[in-house]
């Protein structure tokens, strides 16, 4: 463990927001978990435990004690002429997790290329992109429970996986960490998942034939033309969740915007495409002051630079209000708010 006081946390959230740590720990060894938990300074003055920074929006300087993941790691653990079992540690950078498996020739994770953050904070969002979701290829992971002070395995069904949703963000939150996951990958292109419209146009344009290189390579392809580098221009992603609405409430909507987009769900629901909804509403390269959506992404909140965590939800905040007053649809965030 490494331990700073008074550490400014902009480097460690993609925002690059400048609020401070009273008291920041690097947990840079999976032991580290256990010291941690045992130390008076650790997990009972724990107020923030940070992964990758890049699913949350500091709004105030964090009180107590931050701790950050950082260790690292990978193995296979399980193979066979089909499959492969990689067990990953929480700390490893979700997009170099990836590209790995993709240089291997595993299937399974290529449709999530690009996507910032760590492996460990992944199944808490089960973070998704074109057509999969982590819960697709996690088999099991394990999990540091703090009111218990040991590490227990979970499998895919008991993470109780939804839309950007799990277990660990309903009733287990902020009751654990997660240490490690495994994922179950496919040596097999003819299973690849290549119905979602946009990655199916960009392997067209790029003139591909569907594999796990090509979809990697479409994928990346398509979010650096359309998502800022956060390395260059603060930000998160996708700042909002695609509403999942009843039949009957897009149906109504479509009566009144018939080029909405619409992504029926197994459940049922129909998501639409909140990118949409906010550019429809006039703001997509929309800036106020140091903050604004990005021009070719309305989906994402941008700080141009120097804006505080409260500007930044402020404007999200107009944006959720213009949107309500349009459709009638809340736009529910899809990061987390500290402070």
């Amino acid at each position: 463990m490494i331990w700073e006081e008074h550490a400014s946390l902009a480097p460690y959230n993609t925002f690059g927001i400048d609020a401070k740590a009273e008291r920041l720990v690097h947990l840079t060894h999976e032991s580290s978990v256990q010291a941690y938990y045992q130390h008076p300074n650790g997990y009972a003055k724990q107020t923030l435990l940070l992964s990758g920074g890049s699913n949350l929006l500091l709004c105030n300087d964090v009180p107590g004690t931050t701790a950050r993941i950082a260790w690292k790691g990978m193995a296979i653990t399980e193979e066979t002429d089909d499959h492969v079992w990689l067990k990953v540690s929480a700390g490893e950078s979700w997009h170099e997790t990836v590209l790995y498996t993709v240089q291997q020739g595993w299937g399974g994770l290529q449709n999530l290329s690009l996507i910032p953050g760590l492996v460990g904070a992944a199944p808490v969002q089960n973070i998704g992109a074109y057509g999969v979701e982590v819960a697709d290829t996690l088999e099991s992971l394990s999990y540091f429970h703090w009111e218990k002070g040991e590490a227990h395995t979970l499998t895919a069904a008991e993470c109780a996986f939804g839309y950007r949703d799990s277990l660990f963000k309903r009733s287990w939150k902020g009751k654990g960490v997660i240490l490690s996951v495994t994922f179950k990958l496919t040596k097999h292109s003819h299973v690849l998942k290549t119905t979602y419209g946009a990655l199916q146009e960009e392997l067209h344009r790029m003139d591909l034939a569907p594999s796990v290189q090509n979809i990697s390579d479409a994928v990346i392809a398509i979010r650096q033309s359309k998502l800022p580098d956060p390395k260059v221009l603060g930000n998160s992603g996708s700042f909002f969740k695609n509403p999942a609405l009843s039949a009957a409430q897009v149906k109504t909507l479509a009566s009144k915007h018939p080029a909405i987009p619409q992504y029926p769900q197994p459940d049922g629901t129909i998501k639409v495409a909140a990118g949409w909804l906010i550019e429809q509403a006039g703001w997509k390269g929309e800036r106020v002051g140091n903050v604004g959506m990005h021009a070719q992404q309305a989906l994402v909140l941008v700080n141009y630079g120097g804006a505080s965590g409260p500007e930044l939800w402020a404007h999200a905040q107009r944006v959720q209000s213009s949107v309500a007053e349009q459709f009638g649809v809340r736009l529910e965030p899809e990061v987390n708010l500290i402070g």
